[in-house]
């Protein structure tokens, strides 16, 4: 694997101090407190929770309060709040400081999903300057001293681009950080990242850091980022799908103490074991915990000499001792496979036609009846 050394650098985002710049994207089914415990193992940064909607978090459904529990090894703790309205997101907010939920709180405008943006919600909209103005200012002031931060994309499409007015008007807001991901709705996860956006951002923001996201598939993409971009840190998202020692690699990279890692099929196999115990432990439910690591082995074993029944068999596994009787029938003395493991991992998909509500580009503020059709905008679905 290839070693790669950048300069000691750290990352402040309000009352945060990070030793290394590096945050974990959030990301639906995946980044529950199993996965960010995981994470943290092998490294170091901001690893956030799975995306929560602030109605939700409101009404205080249960499930959502079982999501944004936090594991008492992880700190800082943080959540990711999806919202349209700027009195309930702020009412999340302040739920979230006064309860002392979490130490960070990061909002999502980056969902590029149909169905949201539909609505107007996701990516759609920072389009409507006066009502993203008023959630990011509503959730700073009900945060108090829980650092808010927000998280975009580029815009709509290439013609209704956001991200530059988005920007300054967080940090006008009070936002301690933004982070952009450098494709727009229509892009969905397709094609490249255009990470000069994240350049000119940087130019446009200069008072609260800019995080960069976007292809980011190993430390050194990480570090050529920041040199190209001049970002204060990055985003890591589908990059560690089936590679949770990334993050080792990454706070390596950015001059940290990380230990090194061979990643031999044995360890690959030995942190998706670890895995399967952390998800059985978070469910609190062997089958469950069970099931949801299935989703998962196609990315930790890409590349490796893992064949199609073991693979099969893995991914129907229902219990720990199975899990371990078929990780036995691997080689574990396999070595790391090199570009065959490396490279995009998760969805990728094609460019699509943004689907948004009628007449949504017709003006940059909300009309009532765009006000009120954006009210169905806030489901539970990944965003990023």
């Amino acid at each position: 694997m290839t070693s790669v050394l950048a300069p000691g650098r750290a990352l402040r985002i309000g009352t945060i101090d990070l030793d290394v710049p590096v945050v974990l994207a959030p990301m639906a089914g995946i980044t529950n407190t199993a996965f960010r415990r995981l994470c943290r193992e092998y490294g170091a940064g901001l690893y956030v929770s799975e995306m929560i909607t602030t109605r939700a978090l409101v009404e205080r459904n249960a499930a959502t309060m079982r999501l944004i529990r936090h594991h008492e090894s992880e700190r800082p703790r943080s959540i990711q709040l999806y919202g349209v309205d700027p009195v309930v997101t702020a009412e999340a907010a302040r739920i979230i400081a006064e309860e002392d939920r979490a130490d960070h709180i990061d909002l999502n405008f980056g969902c590029p999903v149909p169905k949201v943006t539909r609505k107007g919600g996701g990516s759609a909209l920072p389009w409507k300057l006066g009502l993203f103005r008023d959630i990011v200012a509503g959730a700073v002031k009900a945060a108090g001293h829980v650092p808010v931060t927000v998280k975009m994309r580029k815009g709509i499409d290439a013609d209704h681009l956001t991200y530059l007015d988005a920007g300054r008007i967080a940090e006008d807001a009070g936002a301690a950080a933004v982070a952009l991901h450098a494709r727009t709705a229509s892009e969905f996860y397709s094609g490249t990242a255009d990470w000069s956006a994240i350049g000119r951002l940087k130019e446009a923001v200069t008072s609260i850091p800019v995080l960069g996201n976007g292809d980011i598939w190993s430390a050194a993409d990480a570090v050529r980022m920041m040199d190209e971009t001049g970002c204060d840190g990055v985003v890591v998202g589908r990059g560690c799908l089936g590679r949770p020692w990334l993050f080792g690699e990454l706070a390596a990279a950015f001059g940290a103490e990380a230990p090194a890692v061979d990643a031999t099929l044995g360890f690959v196999a030995q942190a998706f074991r670890r895995h399967a115990e952390l998800l059985v432990e978070f469910f609190e439910d062997e089958d469950r915990g069970c099931r949801d690591i299935r989703k998962h082995v196609a990315w930790y074993f890409k590349g490796y000499p893992v064949g199609g029944d073991l693979r099969a068999s893995l991914a129907t596994a229902s219990s720990l001792a199975e899990i371990d009787d078929l990780l036995a029938r691997l080689d574990h003395d396999a070595p790391y496979p090199g570009v065959a493991a490396e490279g995009q991992r998760g969805r990728a998909g094609s460019p699509k036609r943004p689907v948004l509500p009628q007449g949504w580009l017709d003006s940059r503020e909300i009309g009532e009846d765009a006000s009120c059709e954006l009210q169905g905008a806030e489901l539970d679905t990944s965003g990023g």
